[in-house]
């Protein structure tokens, strides 16, 4: 077993399976949800992408500055969401830290060698730092939110749609912050 090859491809897979299920969430009948749900589809595939193993696909040159680009929109948009609600500063909180690790990727002198694994040191400490920080948080935070409260008796039998499940689009929120942070660590 290959420690940082296999993690990479567990990554991967968390990330693109976030993703797939953040697609089906975008069929929900929430006006809110759907719109949540594009952003964070675009999390998880971008991440998976990024978390690809060097060994097996080593993007070109100018793909960094286009994911760079494509976050960088993202989190205007996000940012643009926020005047509605607080609870959308996340997703600036996530686009921004995905255009930070591109932009570190395209200026890394490993990085058409290393792919997602740079050398250690690269990035800023600082912002690095402040990214881990802020999503260990939200992970520990998120994965308290998970913990079931005690059941109502006699609450509604009502059928819930995949895509409109609360606790599941919280348990793909806290992947992809565990997923954040284990991309940092590589940092």
């Amino acid at each position: 077993m290959h420690g940082p090859v296999s993690a990479a491809w567990l990554l991967v897979a968390l990330c693109a399976a976030t993703g797939a299920y953040c697609l089906l969430r975008m069929r929900s009948g929430v006006e809110e949800q759907r719109r949540s749900a594009g952003g964070e589809a675009l999390m998880g595939f971008g991440m998976a992408a990024m978390a690809v193993p060097a060994a097996v696909f080593t993007p070109p040159g100018w793909a960094w500055p286009l994911y760079a680009a494509v976050f960088g929109a993202a989190a205007l948009r996000a940012l643009w969401a926020a005047r509605s609600g607080p609870h959308h500063l996340h997703h600036v909180v996530g686009t921004a830290a995905m255009v930070y690790m591109s932009l570190v990727m395209a200026t890394s002198p490993a990085s058409s060698a290393a792919h997602h694994h740079p050398h250690i040191g690269a990035g800023v400490p600082l912002v690095t730092g402040a990214l881990l920080l802020y999503f260990t948080g939200y992970v520990l935070l998120s994965g308290a939110r998970l913990v079931p409260a005690t059941a109502t008796a006699g609450g509604g039998t009502r059928a819930v749609r995949w895509g409109d499940r609360p606790e599941l689009a919280r348990a793909c929120r806290l992947s992809m912050g565990i997923g954040m942070v284990a991309m940092l660590l590589t940092m």
